[in-house]
């Protein structure tokens, strides 16, 4: 297991089940959970007032049906950027409509970015006046999302537990 210091802190079975159980239903209860985690509901509360005090859960979501909610236009965009940019590039896609998700990435492109538009029209501002003006963007390459699974996310748990 991993060694722990201020930023990574070793998880047992018990937190690896909590884990895996919130994210397969973020609006579980804690009875439920408790039970199926093979704890009391006390030590649940325990367990994950300790996780949320680590930094390791840092929230809980909902998943969106997105075109159902209006948006109908998904898709990743590349972004290439000057070496020194990422701090202020980063500043300026948190405040962009439509930015879900951005990465700093290692590879072929520098930022990786999930967008959700409510269509093609607002895709394409998106892209063509707003991401490629940013300061720093050399150029974007865009993958259109037609279709996307999402499922409850990866296991949180070893083989065999």
């Amino acid at each position: 297991m991993a060694v722990n210091t201020d930023d990574n802190h070793e998880l047992d079975r018990v937190d690896r089940r909590i884990i895996q159980l919130l994210v397969e239903d973020g609006r579980i209860s804690m009875r439920s959970l408790a039970e199926k985690a093979h704890i009391s509901r006390a030590h649940a509360y325990v367990r994950i007032e300790r996780l949320q005090g680590a930094g390791i859960i840092d929230g809980f979501t909902t998943r969106i049906a997105h075109g159902r909610a209006g948006f109908g236009a998904s898709a990743f965009i590349a972004l290439s950027i000057r070496q020194d940019s990422w701090k202020g590039v980063a500043t300026r896609l948190r405040t962009l409509p439509f930015v879900e998700h951005f990465s700093l990435l290692g590879g072929e492109f520098d930022v990786l970015v999930l967008v959700r538009a409510p269509d093609n029209s607002s895709l394409r501002t998106l892209v063509l006046d707003r991401l490629q003006s940013l300061d720093g963007v050399q150029s974007t390459r865009t993958w259109l999302i037609f279709d996307e699974d999402n499922g409850p996310g990866p296991t949180w748990l070893s083989e065999g537990e």
